[in-house]
């Protein structure tokens, strides 16, 4: 690592990123949460969605396509302090772990930076992402619905669980994120010194390596945070008290019912989006740093 780590201008990059990453990733992110929560048919049915396309189909058919983006307000209001804190937390690990700016870092302590990322980022995140399962799974059929948006849901919450409702599903967040995100911020830095020539600096990496290496930085960062994910949005979208004992309730009753396997249930959706999301998220980041450098060559 041989750039200036300047945790405050990634803290607002990292907002611009994130906003990329959600328009580009929305849709994906409605298929993933609607098949790995979809409930186990009984003997004789039909699932609910026989695979990813029959999802895209059947939420076309039902919804429009305007159902692909269903829920988007809460990540959206929320993805800018997300991000931030995500990209800040990341540079502040950095720091802390060099005595210069110029120091190089090591994979581990790559690694390291980045668990410190996800530590920060659930703090805010585990909520969004309750409310957005929520929504996500509110299917647009001639049932009621529950909830009529993002407020409403938060409202709700609140009055059938106080605050611990909201922020049901924070340990699971963590066991998703704080390994992911380690795993997503050293590969991004990897792949990027993979890429850079020698005698050549990383901030010289055109466009499509900057793409390539956010794209496959997102691809390894599910790898390791999809079987956690399962398990975070069936219990973020469970009745109150169905799981009394959290994510382990969670784990106990999927293993037994339908199989390790389901552990990676929605992987296609999540593996689709995994690249083009996060290409666009880190490419944003990217280009809002230089903006930034260029600005505010001080900071």
């Amino acid at each position: 690592m041989s750039e200036k780590v300047s945790p405050i201008k990634s803290f607002f990059a990292g907002g611009v990123g994130g906003t990329c990453l959600v328009f580009v990733g929305q849709p994906f992110d409605i298929l993933k949460v609607r098949l790995s929560t979809m409930p186990l048919p009984k003997p004789g049915e039909r699932p609910l969605y026989s695979g990813t396309l029959d999802c895209v189909t059947k939420t076309i058919r039902n919804e429009g396509v305007r159902g692909l983006y269903k829920g988007m307000a809460a990540p959206l209001a929320g993805v800018a302090p997300i991000f931030a804190l995500s990209f800040f937390g990341f540079d502040l690990g950095k720091k802390l772990q060099v005595s210069s700016n110029t120091q190089q870092l090591n994979s581990g302590q790559l690694f390291i930076a980045g668990m410190f990322s996800g530590l920060l980022s659930t703090t805010i995140m585990a909520p969004g992402e309750r409310i957005k399962c929520l929504l996500q799974v509110q299917t647009d059929d001639k049932s009621p619905k529950k909830y009529k948006g993002p407020v409403d849901v938060a409202k709700k919450l609140y009055r059938e669980g106080g605050i611990r409702s909201i922020y049901r599903g924070t340990c699971a967040t963590l066991l998703r994120d704080v390994p992911a995100s380690g795993m997503y911020f050293a590969s991004y830095e990897l792949i990027k010194d993979a890429l850079t020539p020698a005698g050549k600096s990383k901030s010289d990496l055109n466009p499509l390596q900057i793409l390539f290496a956010g794209g496959m930085a997102g691809i390894f960062n599910w790898l390791v945070a999809i079987p956690p994910d399962v398990l975070k949005s069936r219990l973020q979208i469970a009745p109150e008290g169905k799981y009394p004992r959290g994510v382990r309730d969670v784990m106990k009753e999927l293993l037994a019912k339908e199989g390790i396997f389901a552990l990676y249930r929605g992987v296609t959706p999540v593996m689709l989006r995994a690249f083009p999301a996060n290409a666009a998220c880190f490419f944003g980041y990217e280009v809002a740093m230089k903006f930034l450098n260029i600005a505010l060559p001080g900071w």
